[in-house]
């Protein structure tokens, strides 16, 4: 399983300020957006793209173009934010969502909600800030390969060792973008550092 961590300066630059506690949900939001459109840039590089004739105002020139559609999958609730900047790039992008809610006693996510576009033709990205344990990632994987999409890549801000171990077991072929990978995870199951519950950041909850 190829893990690629974004190594630019912006990127980095916007992960600490996510990180920061007193970045407030509005801000949060806007650094969410900045910071998946610099991740979703290194997912999709591994798209194939065609020649196609464009007629310029001038002349005729031959051009590549995206040879294949693009899907987006985001997990339920916090993969929502990643979504935006993914379809102002890619306006004909087919979207899907993977409903999991984690167990806060058992660290076990449960199933809720799925609902997924064909993707048999399409370059699929499953978006969840936080790659954790991997359960949830895992699941979510396993639902999108059952679709028989033509590529697909995890991309994540934040991921944990263990998330990216479990990962590494149970999806070997999928390549994993990450703007980070902290120490590990706490008694809870929370990514240390890491920055918090994303979900209650992004929305102001608790």
């Amino acid at each position: 399983m190829p893990v690629t961590i974004l190594d630019h300066p912006l990127a980095v630059h916007l992960l600490a300020e996510l990180r920061g506690r007193d970045t407030q949900p509005g801000a949060f939001r806007k650094l969410t957006y900045q910071l998946t459109t610099l991740l979703v840039l290194e997912a999709t590089k591994a798209i194939p793209t065609k020649t196609r004739m464009v007629q310029t105002p001038l002349e005729e020139c031959e051009q590549r173009v995206l040879g294949q559609g693009l899907a987006v999958v985001p997990i339920l609730r916090a993969g929502l934010a990643m979504l935006e900047p993914i379809a102002q790039m890619f306006p004909d992008v087919a979207v899907g969502y993977i409903g999991l809610e984690r167990d806060h006693a058992t660290a076990v996510a449960n199933s809720y909600y799925c609902k997924l576009p064909d993707l048999q033709d399409r370059f699929t990205l499953c978006v969840d800030p936080m790659l954790a344990t991997g359960g949830s990632a895992s699941q979510a994987l396993n639902l999108i390969k059952a679709k028989s999409p033509a590529g697909l890549v995890m991309i994540s801000v934040v991921s944990a060792p263990e998330g990216l171990k479990r990962l590494f077991s149970d999806h070997p072929d999928v390549h994993v973008v990450t703007a980070g990978v902290d120490r590990g995870l706490d008694a809870r199951k929370y990514i240390v550092p890491g920055l918090g519950d994303y979900g209650d950041r992004l929305y102001g909850t608790s």
